[in-house]
């Protein structure tokens, strides 16, 4: 039968049509397995010794062919842990960490430790600083200066203000002596048992278990 065209062209685009399919065939993509530590022995890899997968004609593209590679392997727990990091040298960061812990706790209870007695000091430095002024309110009241008026009721606060900061008076007198609280200036025989406090001469003070200053006392002694 009798052809309506030219046969060069018919073969020539047959040849393009060839051509084609094999560029395509050419172009794959190739994924490339980047990963430091073999994910079946768990050694390391070197540049030189690094797989590499190619495409074939029915796996898809580049990404379906990365995702197969990645879910067709299970990675070693030992790999995923710090980073390359073996049991040894972790167990040792391990215990380095709760040693520093357990030195900042220590540290932060004896600064806070530092913190409390130094104001317990600077509380007590105050207190003794004010001491000879008690005993000027001692010696008025004593002489009835500070029987009634302002300046009675301004010592009264002052003593009160005091009293909050755990400051109390040793003036108690009939009591047993007692050398961590009293200081005896003068001994006298009586009719006592034991050497007890007859007369306070000058009034002691402490805060809290603290003595201050000892109360100068005359003591009585058994005759």
């Amino acid at each position: 039968m009798p052809h309506h065209g030219n046969e060069e062209e018919h073969g020539s685009s047959e040849n393009r049509g060839q051509g084609s399919e094999q560029e395509n065939a050419q172009q794959k993509p190739v994924v490339h397995d980047n990963r430091k530590v073999d994910p079946k022995t768990g050694q390391a890899r070197h540049p030189d010794q690094e797989p590499r997968v190619t495409g074939d004609s029915g796996s898809g593209d580049a990404l379906s062919q990365a995702e197969d590679i990645l879910n067709s392997v299970e990675v070693p727990a030992e790999e995923s842990v710090a980073q390359g990091v073996d049991r040894a040298e972790a167990a040792e960061l391990r215990s380095d960490l709760q040693r520093l812990q357990a030195e900042y706790v220590n540290y932060r209870k004896r600064v806070e430790r530092d913190r409390a007695v130094a104001g317990e000091m600077a509380v007590i430095g105050v207190l003794n600083s004010l001491l000879p002024v008690l005993d000027d309110v001692d010696a008025a009241r004593q002489h009835g200066d500070l029987s009634d008026g302002p300046f009675a009721a301004i010592a009264a606060k002052l003593e009160n203000a005091l009293k909050t900061y755990g400051l109390t008076r040793i003036d108690e007198t009939g009591v047993e002596f007692d050398p961590t609280v009293h200081e005896a200036l003068i001994q006298q025989p009586g009719d006592v048992e034991l050497d007890t406090v007859s007369q306070v001469l000058r009034s002691g003070y402490k805060a809290g278990d603290r003595v201050l200053r000892a109360a100068q006392v005359i003591v009585a002694v058994p005759a």
